[in-house]
């Protein structure tokens, strides 16, 4: 063989090397490609059911873990720092809200059934809710939602949301604006031992305006129980939805205050700004 032959040959094979090399190459980039999507729609699908669901929705008996809870089963026109809760910005800002230094019951009291609805007597009522960062008049609807209603006229002459926190805050990260409360141990799983449903007075749009005070519950739409959200931003939640049992009359400032704060780390996601409700009081509207 030629000396000019050989290096056509030799030329050959390194051309045909780096051809296969480049199409190993190129194979893998589209696995890569093809990985990468799968985790994004595996993500996104996550992230929507937990938006959508586990936000107001939890485990316990009429329990969410946010606004289900949350929230997993959420009034406000807000500021910026409020529609976009970040723990940086809370850390930036000085905290207008005392630390608690109330707590609930190491054992909160507990009952096997719901007061009648006819406790709420068809009228509304005004729930007070003292809290360490101020005062929240909640008024009740009677009328539209009276099983709500007539549980909490129950807890609060009962004392049962004394010295509870408002274990969960969401924003911006999930398109759900509000405030939870009213699980004394704080896990977003706790209730009165009782639950009660279905629904009552749930828009039919689905729009909850701010100031809205709902109850949270977990999938079933008999789990309601002691859990109630505080609406800080409208917010829209999937059917069928959750029970209105009032709005807030006076105090969203305090409301706004904390949801301003921004979000904790902690799990489930915490007001920054820690805010806890020392006592209670009902009265007819």
């Amino acid at each position: 063989m030629s000396p000019s032959r050989r290096e056509r040959e030799y030329a050959r094979r390194r051309y045909e090397r780096w051809a296969a090399k480049q199409q190993q190459r190129a194979a893998q980039r589209r696995r890569t490609q093809r990985n990468a999507i799968a985790i994004g729609v595996t993500v996104i699908a996550v992230l929507g059911i937990a938006i959508g669901a586990a936000v107001l929705h939890g485990t316990g008996s009429g329990s969410t873990t946010a606004a289900g809870a949350t929230p997993s089963p959420s009034a406000p026109a807000a500021s910026a720092s409020a529609t976009s809760p970040s723990a940086a910005a809370a850390g930036e800002a000085a905290n207008p809200c005392p630390t608690p230094t109330v707590k609930p019951p190491a054992t909160p009291e507990s009952w096997k059934s719901a007061p009648p609805k006819t406790l709420a007597a068809g009228k509304a009522w005004n729930l007070t809710l003292s809290t360490t960062c101020g005062k929240i008049i909640v008024q009740l609807d009677g009328a539209k939602a009276p099983q709500a209603t007539s549980s909490a006229i129950f807890l609060s002459r009962n004392g049962f949301w004394n010295g509870s926190p408002c274990h969960r805050l969401t924003g911006e990260q999930d398109g759900i604006y509000v405030l939870q409360c009213g699980d004394p141990t704080g896990t977003g799983t706790g209730g009165p031992g009782y639950s009660f449903g279905p629904v009552e007075n749930a828009p039919k749009d689905g729009v909850y305006p701010a100031g809205t005070v709902a109850m949270a519950r977990s999938q079933s739409t008999d789990s309601n129980g002691s859990q109630f959200f505080i609406v800080y931003k409208d917010t829209t939640l999937p059917a069928p939805g959750y029970t209105i049992m009032g709005k807030v009359k006076a105090g969203m400032d305090v409301v706004q205050r904390v949801a301003a704060g921004g979000v904790s780390t902690t799990a489930p996601p915490a007001p920054a700004r820690p805010i806890s409700i020392v006592s209670t009081t009902v009265t007819p509207a």
